[in-house]
């Protein structure tokens, strides 16, 4: 598949899945924006792969998304990968650590797709793609206000799918399970100072959530993204796609 010609944005493009994704996109033929809130981190990223470019942004700030769309310019294909997470017993949740959630991984994606939206509403073709997790698609204990968010962003995306349809943009929710980077890194270390358990004993409690026993790899993520920018694509519009070894 070829995507040369094409504009992609990445939210959170500067480590983990959004890394990898700027990798795919890439190496896939396309200019390919990286978006996030530490330059030297996107920098370090964008150096890695030709056609890769940084550029400053904090999504939970309306004004500094409206900047970064004015700074980068029309583009085909928006991810809004852009996320954060925490844990606590739902009795210990402080107001503030719910605020972050939403903040950061709905209200991010909102400012996000909205800013694209008002350059793509009449685009004979484009692409939202929001990053969320199977936590959007079922709950999981402990996470409520990040599961919180990110059923809102599937939502989101149900209904803008709507509003889009018979144009030439679609709107899709990628829902992996627990991937293999920085952000599970330190969800096992977290399970580590609040339960004492080995590192490889916490990882194996995040392994058994999949019936594949493995935690998901960002390039299959890569890939879904990929295929929904791909030939046979234009139908697919609207749908959370769980990427999880079957977890239900």
């Amino acid at each position: 598949m070829s995507l040369y010609g094409k504009s992609v944005l990445i939210t959170g493009g500067g480590t983990g899945l959004g890394a990898d994704l700027a990798r795919g996109f890439a190496g896939a033929g396309a200019t390919v924006w990286i978006a996030g809130r530490t330059a030297t981190v996107l920098e370090q990223t964008a150096a890695r792969y030709k056609g890769v470019h940084a550029v400053e942004c904090d999504v939970t700030d309306e004004t500094s998304v409206g900047a970064m769309f004015d700074f980068v310019g029309d583009t085909d294909v928006v991810i809004a990968n852009a996320g954060a997470s925490a844990s606590a017993p739902f009795e210990r949740t402080e107001t503030a650590q719910w605020q972050q959630m939403i903040d950061v991984n709905l209200s991010g994606v909102f400012y996000t797709f909205r800013a694209a939206m008002r350059r793509m509403r009449k685009a004979p073709w484009g692409r939202l793609i929001a990053v969320a997790s199977t936590a959007g698609i079922k709950g999981y204990p402990y996470v409520a206000p990040y599961a919180a968010a990110k059923h809102g962003v599937v939502g989101l995306v149900r209904s803008l799918a709507l509003e889009t349809a018979r144009g030439g943009v679609t709107v899709n929710a990628l829902c992996p399970g627990f991937l293999d980077t920085e952000m599970t890194t330190r969800s096992i270390a977290n399970i580590v100072a609040k339960t004492g358990q080995s590192p490889g004993d916490a990882r194996a409690a995040l392994e058994r959530m999949s019936p594949q026993k493995r935690l998901i790899e960002p390039a299959e993520v890569t890939a879904a993204a990929l295929w929904l920018c791909g030939p046979g694509s234009e139908g697919i519009t609207g749908q959370a796609i769980s990427i999880s070894g079957g977890e239900a």
